[in-house]
């Protein structure tokens, strides 16, 4: 369970990386982008706008992330809607050619997937009932 939690903030502060250095050009972040050359490719042109969508991505994963080791429902609900839209995009990279990416992907983001959406893993996020409160006030 913690696993999941510090994979939700990695994921954020690599998506923060990402967006800051599509949106603001020219920076001595940019040099991270030599670790994988074919995204900035193919993600460069579209600038600005892709780096704010990976900046929203990054606030969304900070969002899970906190709410995660809470175990808030809505921590839990949002790190599933997440790991099942990557799922969702490694589908894609199969479709577009991306064969090995894809399916690598799939199975990773699809066990995690699995995992979290385990009985036992969406007990631990369930809304427990308020306890009543019972006063004997005349």
């Amino acid at each position: 369970m913690t696993a999941i939690g510090i994979f939700l903030f990695f994921g954020a502060l690599m998506a923060s990386l990402a967006g800051i250095t599509l949106v603001w050009r020219g920076t001595a972040l940019d040099r991270m982008w030599t670790l994988n050359p074919r995204a900035h490719n193919e993600l460069a042109p579209l600038g600005q706008p892709m780096g704010l969508l990976f900046l929203s991505l990054a606030v969304a994963l900070a969002l899970a992330g906190t709410g995660w080791p809470k175990r808030r429902r809505w921590g839990w609900q949002l790190a599933v809607v997440i790991i099942g839209t990557q799922v969702l995009g490694d589908v894609t990279n199969i479709f577009y050619g991306r064969i090995i990416q894809g399916v690598v992907g799939v199975t990773i983001a699809g066990a995690l997937l699995f995992y979290v959406t385990r009985p036992y893993v969406r007990a631990i996020f369930a809304v427990k009932p308020k306890p009543i409160v019972h006063t004997d006030d005349p």
